[in-house]
């Protein structure tokens, strides 16, 4: 859905990688923007505040490692 966010959040011990499939955005990495879009990848790292944004409809494929746990997940 365009105009979808996630919550502003960053995680203590995991690092996320994001693969987008389609749709267009924005990332936000510790107040940096950038616009994305299909076949972008995208690190983040461990302890980075972080929120993606749609400005069309996006798919993208979510990575953790170690794996995602809820207790690793702090918002702002």
């Amino acid at each position: 859905m365009a105009g979808g966010q996630t919550e502003r959040h960053y995680h203590e011990v995991s690092e996320e990688f994001y693969y987008l499939l389609e749709g267009a955005g924005v990332m936000e990495i510790n107040g940096e923007e950038r616009e994305v879009g299909p076949g972008e990848s995208i690190l983040i790292p461990a302890r980075a505040r972080h929120q993606i944004k749609t400005t069309e409809p996006m798919q993208f494929l979510c990575c953790c490692a170690p794996p995602y746990a809820h207790e690793d997940t702090y918002f702002e």
